[in-house]
């Protein structure tokens, strides 16, 4: 055997493995590897019997450790991270949905999930009824002992709406069904699903959980009964996040209390504002005493201020006037996006529901005056400042 092996070959296999014990970094590394050497047979049936590392898109360190941290982040046994909201939301219901199966959904979700049932689901038999979760009597004459999947959102996109968890899981129960929540909009900053009924939660951490708008991931946590079947079509789906994503959200994660509560506390402040302006027809945030579920959300998320960090207004019904007053807007700009540490705002009618039917969408409110506005962490009275500028643009003839 050779004791070097030609300059080639060397340069293939120095500094493959680090010298020194590196078992505790103060922030762990990256792990950019697609698989893990094994020295023999037995060492690799070892780490299939330890569910140890072998190949990237069976599992990651970094998307171990975030699960890790998502798992206690909203109180569940497993998490799986997958590679945004979406592929988490599909992953989920692809796995919990038997052929022919039956969904009870609300009616006002975000666009693309609306798709996923609609467009995909039912190519397989899947039958999806939406209903108004607002009205738990609605979901209550929807549910039946066929219904295998209650689908909605903790707080509706973009309407504002608040789902009364607990009664849901309830009805959801009562009839054998299990009840999966997007808590995207709250987190669990905000208010844990899981400890309310829900079966399984999902979020799209691409939004406040990693909160700098530069990562796009998201999870699935449950019960690990649930969560073995959802990370074997995971697996097979292809649906993991990568590694620097899962270091990227996890990282963000850090100070997700400190931005998220901040963030809700200016949405609240922001929402009266608008509430109060002579130019908003009317403005749709939880804390506000106008708002529909005013009373379920102080129950549910302790006061006014721990709500979201979203909110939603309607504006005159004049896209010249609209167009003009997103442009006079100077800290506030317009994204593809949500939860990110700046404020922003998005048309869902030009966005998230741009494929939904125009009697479809203005059905559950939303019209071209709609704007949603995700909520930063800037000083309030710059924001009010900010949109009062704007604003403007309507007192204008």
């Amino acid at each position: 055997m050779k004791d070097q092996w030609d300059f080639d070959t060397e340069v293939l296999n120095r500094g493959a493995y680090i010298n020194g014990d590196t078992s505790t970094p103060e922030t762990a590394p990256i792990y950019m590897t697609t698989a893990f050497n094994v020295e023999d047979l037995d060492a690799l049936y070892e780490r299939y019997a330890n569910k140890d590392f072998c190949y990237n898109r069976n599992r990651n360190p970094n998307r171990r450790a975030l699960g890790e941290l998502m798992s206690y982040v909203e109180n569940g046994e497993e998490s799986v991270v997958c590679s945004s909201g979406m592929a988490a939301i599909s992953t989920a219901v692809l796995a919990m949905a038997n052929q022919n199966a039956k969904i009870v959904s609300s009616d006002t979700l975000y666009g693309e999930t609306l798709e996923v049932f609609d467009d995909i689901l039912k190519i397989y038999g899947v039958e999806t009824t939406y209903v108004d979760f607002t009205n738990p009597d609605a979901v209550r004459n929807a549910v039946n002992d066929e219904t295998t999947i209650v689908y909605t959102e903790t707080v509706s996109n973009p309407m504002i709406s608040v789902a009364d968890i607990e009664k849901i899981a309830k009805i959801a129960h009562d009839h054998g069904a299990l009840l999966i929540v997007d808590n995207t909009f709250v987190t669990a900053v905000g208010y844990r699903p899981l400890d309310h009924g829900a079966d399984l939660v999902v979020n799209s951490l691409t939004k406040f959980a990693n909160g700098h708008s530069d990562a796009v991931c998201g999870s699935v946590t449950g019960r690990s009964e649930l969560m073995k079947k959802i990370y074997h079509f995971q697996i097979l789906l292809g649906t993991t996040a990568d590694p620097v994503s899962s270091w990227m959200v996890q990282r963000g994660m850090r100070t997700m209390s400190l931005r998220v509560e901040r963030q809700m506390e200016n949405a609240a402040k922001l929402a009266e504002f608008f509430h109060k302006s002579p130019y908003v027809r009317k403005a749709m945030h939880p804390s506000l005493e106008s708002h529909p579920q005013h009373e379920l959300a102080l129950s549910m998320f302790g006061s006014g201020e721990r709500c979201t960090g979203m909110l939603s207004i309607y504006l005159p019904e004049d896209m010249d006037k609209l167009q003009e007053f997103m442009r006079r807007l100077k800290l506030v700009h317009y994204a593809m996006t949500l939860g990110g540490f700046r404020t922003t705002i998005a048309h869902p009618v030009s966005s998230s529901h741009y494929d939904m039917p125009k009697e479809e969408r203005e059905k559950i409110g939303i019209t071209d005056g709609l704007l949603r506005i995700s909520v930063g962490i800037e000083n309030i009275n710059d924001l009010v400042a900010d949109f009062t500028h704007a604003l403007e643009v309507y007192e204008e003839q």
